[in-house]
C-alpha cells in the first residue's frame, strides 16, 4: 500500500469515527438539530464550528502550496461565483438532509451499522448521482 492510499484510508477512518462520535450518523440527532422551532439540539453546531476551525487551518497551510506532502497536486476550488446550479444543488442537498437526517458522509458511515434507512438513502443518492451524470452527458454531447 503506497503512502497516498494509506493516508486516504487513515483520514477516512478518522473522519468516520468522528462522525459516529459526534452523532452525525444518527438521523434522529440530525433532525433534532434541524428542528429550530421544536426540541432543538444545538450540539451539532459545535461539531460544525470544530470542523470549520480544522479545515481553516488546512486551507491556510495549503494556500501557497502546489503539492501535498506525498507529492500529489493540491486542487483547491477557485470558483467563487454563486450560480443557479450551486444554489439548486444546495437546496436539493438541504431538503434531502432535512427529510432523511443523513448527508452523504454520515450515510456511508451508517451503512456499517446495518441501518436500512442508510441503505435506502445511499441507494437513492447513487441513483441521483447517476441521473445527474446522464443529464450532464446529454447537455455536453
Amino acid at each position: 500500500m503506497n503512502r497516498a492510499t494509506l493516508t486516504a484510508f487513515v483520514t477516512g477512518l478518522i473522519f468516520g469515527v468522528g462522525l459516529l462520535l459526534a452523532g452525525m450518523a444518527n438521523p434522529a440527532k440530525v433532525l433534532a438539530f434541524l428542528d429550530l422551532a421544536g426540541a432543538w439540539d444545538p450540539s451539532l453546531a459545535l461539531v460544525m464550528v470544530g470542523a470549520i476551525a480544522v479545515a481553516s487551518v488546512g486551507f491556510a497551510l495549503a494556500r501557497n502550496k502546489q503539492t501535498a506532502w506525498w507529492g500529489d497536486s493540491i486542487q483547491i476550488p477557485g470558483k467563487r461565483k454563486l450560480d443557479r446550479r450551486l444554489v439548486l444543488g444546495s437546496l436539493g442537498f438541504g431538503v434531502g438532509w432535512g427529510l432523511a437526517g443523513f448527508c452523504p458522509g454520515p450515510a456511508l458511515v451508517a451503512l456499517g451499522t446495518g441501518s436500512l434507512k442508510a441503505v435506502i438513502f445511499v441507494a437513492a443518492m447513487l441513483a441521483g448521482m447517476a441521473l445527474f451524470e446522464g443529464i450532464e452527458r446529454q447537455r455536453q454531447g
